[in-house]
């Protein structure tokens, strides 16, 4: 499709229907210094091969994560993605009407989602899970606005091992009501949370592996929210650890939430990603998002179709649990079909995989003298260094390693984490890789 889709006769047509001579007629209401001028400064036009060749140069500029060594995490995970869900993704079975309101013509679409809600209810160990969110933060945040509506109370405490972009998420959220408390960073990982729980909070949110890669004590942190009518909110940024972790749901949390991108979604510099949430059985109707469910037809074939959609705002607006009324579709589909292909075994031996990598470059950095934080972890870690990260970091990338993330960037004016660095191996992280980025390192640290 052209970017302006209209002859001049179409917009002519238009403005005599509406009754106004000229554009300029129809923006007379508009205050000048409002509208002001506005001059594009474009250069003029050129070839369509010389565009692309100008869009190739600029794309060229690009460091991309299989460019060399690549340690960056902090919720966004470089993995392989096989060539077959691309292929899949593409098939007609699957590209049914988008909206799926009319099931007669949805059926690939809603089995589809049917089929990822499972597959998300088992990987949390939950009850039921939507047909998925717009991504792991803005799932937070959701999930902390439906424990406000389950308990009926306002106190929320957000861990300060919760990633930072999802901790803002939240604050955006909420901005202007009271009752969320933000904990300070916990590099350490330590117990930040037990101790603020009282009779008047409604969920605490807690993150596992957390944003500094320490696994937290999910069933100790239930016990003591559930102790005080509070429920447990778990977030997982990185969904392939439950290939070999524990399911939050089987500890007792009460709401789980996740970013889905680890599996079928590449990186493809920030996005678009797929946030999963799931929760136990009772507290279904104060569910965000779409919810998919199966049925028979009038001749007893079984089918699919959205069920209990009043949580929508298309129907009932400001009674609507949340004002999502769509979901990710095409990167839930991704991630089902990468999940299918791994099946439960295939997605255990990546887990262990990811694992045995980060223990690998643990190892490495420790063996260079380097001091890690981390007791426990999956497939990622923090590590303190002799100076600030930042400089560091961009000194590597010169040399083309991306060497992590510094935690100054995303808490910024907070002296205690300057020196942290959050490192992430995957299947993908290679012994020259490690050994290529812990030989920069100590040339950069020397």
């Amino acid at each position: 499709m052209r970017y302006l889709p209209h002859s001049a006769a179409d917009r002519e047509h238009m403005l005599a229907t509406i009754g106004a001579a000229s554009i300029d007629e129809l923006f007379s209401t508009v205050p000048k210094s409002v509208l002001g001028t506005f001059s594009p400064d474009l250069p003029d036009h050129q070839p369509e091969f010389a565009v692309e060749a100008h869009m190739r140069a600029l794309a060229g500029k690009n460091h991309a994560a299989g460019d060399g060594p690549f340690f960056v995490g902090a919720g966004a995970y470089r993995h392989h993605v096989p060539a077959t869900v691309d292929h899949l993704i593409q098939r007609s079975e699957w590209l049914t009407a988008y909206t799926p309101y009319q099931p007669e013509i949805s059926q690939g679409t809603l089995q589809m989602l049917f089929e990822f809600q499972t597959q998300v209810a088992n990987l949390t160990g939950m009850d039921v899970a939507n047909a998925s969110m717009y991504d792991g933060s803005t799932a937070t945040a959701e999930a902390v606005l439906m424990a406000r509506r389950i308990t009926k109370r306002n106190k929320v405490f957000l861990s300060g091992g919760l990633h930072p972009q999802y901790r803002d998420t939240v604050v955006t959220y909420l901005s202007g009501e009271e009752g969320l408390e933000c904990l300070s960073p916990s590099p350490e990982g330590q117990g930040d949370i037990v101790d603020h729980i009282d009779d008047q909070t409604a969920a605490i949110v807690i993150q596992t592996p957390d944003f500094y890669g320490h696994l937290r004590n999910v069933s100790a942190l239930a016990e003591a929210a559930h102790a005080k009518g509070a429920l447990l909110i778990v977030v997982v940024t990185e969904i392939v650890s439950l290939g070999l972790l524990e399911a939050p749901g089987a500890l007792g949390a009460d709401i789980v939430v996740a970013e889905g991108q680890s599996i079928g979604n590449p990186l493809t510099f920030g996005g678009p990603y797929v946030g999963l949430l799931a929760c136990r059985d009772k507290f279904v109707r104060q569910m965000p998002g779409r919810l998919c469910g199966e049925t028979v037809d009038a001749d007893g074939q079984r089918g699919f179709v959205l069920t209990l959609s009043t949580r929508e705002q298309h129907i009932r607006r400001e009674k609507a649990t949340s004002n999502i009324c769509t979901n990710s579709g095409l990167c839930a589909l991704a991630f089902t079909i990468h999940l299918s292909l791994l099946g439960e075994k295939g997605l255990t031996r990546l887990a262990k995989l990811n694992h045995a990598r980060a223990v690998a470059l643990a190892d490495a950095l420790e063996g260079a003298g380097l001091e890690v934080l981390n007791n426990s972890f999956f497939n990622e870690m923090t590590v303190r260094l002799p100076s600030p990260a930042t400089p560091i970091v961009e000194a590597l990338a010169q040399k083309g390693i991306l060497a992590g993330l510094p935690v100054s960037r995303l808490e910024p004016g907070k002296p205690e984490v300057e020196n942290l660095l959050v490192l992430a191996a995957t299947e993908l992280t290679t012994d020259a890789d490690i050994a290529a980025f812990v030989d920069s390192l100590k040339g950069e640290l020397a």
